[in-house]
């Protein structure tokens, strides 16, 4: 059996919650989901979070939406 491993996981669109299932249903401790923030779209310009921060959420993942990655913090 392969190890378990701890992972935070960084993705946003349709194309990357594949990934993230897989992992989840391998069985690895997905310990936070990195995504950007919601977003208006469309027509109405109402505010829709991402594909990747949907399927996290749905898999009990914690979601965390920082503006940049590329701060310090």
């Amino acid at each position: 059996m392969p190890p378990r491993l701890r992972i935070a996981y960084a993705g946003t669109p349709d194309f990357a919650v594949p990934a993230l299932a897989a992992l989840h249903a391998a069985g690895h401790d997905l310990v936070a989901v990195y995504t950007q923030p919601d977003r208006p779209s469309g027509r109405g310009q109402a505010v829709t979070a991402s594909p990747v921060k949907h399927r996290a959420l749905e898999l009990g993942i914690p979601v965390l939406q920082p503006a940049t990655l590329r701060t310090p913090e």
